[in-house]
């Protein structure tokens, strides 16, 4: 993947970049901090400049998030009544109301889910499809989004041309961040589950 990644990047520049990084927040395991890193670092030898790395990245997380988000919006009522109404969802006991307090919740703090999220793999690019079915306004939805991926864009890069030559051991640092946060997002689903279980589940019996 590595390989591949430096290539494209090497061979189309800033298209290769807004490209790939569009692509990693459809499909989140493609590793944007390589995209971001080797970037970077091409702009210490190349034509390519730190601002314009940065905003053809931001553009491609954008354009990728929107997608997402459209997705989101189109799981409308109607649709998670019919999935709510499955004979899994009535295995897992799920209910309409779940997806009203989850609606509420992400109304009352789906802004700074938005924005903050961008700093974590994999849910930076997962987290525009709740914001798309909350019915997040475009107008709150597009600059929390920029903003929090353009300060994650522009650290990235700037550490990739920091790091010259070098620019693969900041990748390797920063896949070790997204292990860690990744770890301690499972952790939290699993206390989430087994709270939910105990509620539905357990209790009842």
């Amino acid at each position: 993947m590595q390989e591949v990644i430096v290539h494209l990047v090497s061979q189309y520049g800033y298209l290769g970049v807004f490209l790939l990084i569009a692509i990693e927040n459809i499909f989140p395991p493609i590793p944007s901090e390589i995209i971001l890193a080797f970037g970077g670092f091409m702009t210490t030898y190349s034509s390519l400049t730190l601002t314009g790395v940065v905003l053809f990245s931001t553009a491609g997380s954008v354009a990728g998030a929107v997608v997402l988000y459209s997705l989101g919006r189109m799981l409308n009522a109607r649709r998670l009544e019919i999935l709510l109404n499955s004979s899994a969802a009535r295995r897992l006991r799920l209910k309409q109301e779940d997806i009203r307090q989850a609606g509420k919740w992400f109304n009352r703090y789906g802004s700074w889910a938005v924005f903050l999220c961008r700093f974590i793999p994999i849910v930076r690019s997962l987290v525009s499809i709740p914001a798309g079915m909350a019915k997040m306004r475009m107008t709150v939805f597009l600059p929390l989004t920029i903003l929090g991926t353009l300060v994650w864009n522009t650290v990235l890069v700037y550490l990739g041309r920091l790091a010259g030559e070098a620019w693969v051991v900041v990748a390797s640092y920063l896949d070790v961040y997204s292990l860690i946060t990744l770890v301690a997002f499972a952790l939290l689903a699993l206390a989430a589950a087994a709270v939910f279980i105990k509620k539905r589940f357990i209790q009842r019996r």
